[in-house]
């Protein structure tokens, strides 16, 4: 598939995709130093693991369908505005409950003597971490809102097919082409009336 074929906003919720799989890339690569150093014992550790890989895994999905399928379903507005929040709710809960159950751990990992190497690079994985799990669920809700901001405004401007349209597909017809398809099927009417009487 040509990139010719994607519009400006196609790129936009490609490169907004890319940020989303990057984030989530990392948020899995500390999760697994940490829940290894833990040996994956505690559920707040292991939330941020699950979730980045589901939301990786669905990301690229997407994104794979997106890119084969001229029409794909899940490249539509509603799917995709639909599947960001979705993911965006469950990254708010999960970082929530994650976040409360790391709060005793020291912000200042150098206040950990340095006899204990491990822990002081455990300490600062899961601040890492910690951050991460917050940027991508901006990311996330970010990517979200913008596009249904993008998306509602379209529709209000008389674009309504943006609601049946991959989102990396969408162009915005001109206002005259709008007008001439109306005043075609109004010309349409009055010649029946006209030749009816």
């Amino acid at each position: 598939m040509a990139a010719s074929q994607f519009s400006s906003t196609g790129k936009k919720v490609f490169a907004a995709y890319a940020v989303i799989i990057l984030l989530n890339v990392i948020v899995i690569g500390l999760s697994a130093r940490v829940n290894h150093f833990q040996q994956y014992f505690y559920v707040a550790d292991i939330f941020p693991l699950a979730l980045s890989i589901t939301t990786l895994v669905i990301s690229v999905l997407m994104l794979l369908l997106d890119v084969g399928f001229d029409n794909a379903f899940t490249a539509r507005a509603p799917f995709e505005i639909g599947m960001l929040i979705l993911l965006s709710i469950f990254w708010l809960a999960f970082n929530a409950f994650s976040t409360s159950r790391w709060r005793h751990i020291p912000l200042n990992c150098s206040a950990i003597p340095s006899d204990y190497d491990d822990v002081v690079s455990w300490c600062k994985d899961l601040q890492a971490l910690k951050a991460f799990v917050w940027i991508d669920w901006v990311a996330i809700f970010g990517a979200a809102l913008i596009a249904l901001r993008y998306t509602v405004l379209q529709s209000q401007r008389g674009q309504k097919h943006i609601w049946r349209t991959p989102l990396s597909r969408f162009a915005r017809r001109a206002a005259h082409q709008r007008n001439n398809s109306v005043t075609s099927g109004m010309t349409q009417v009055s010649d029946f009336l006209r030749f009816s009487h």
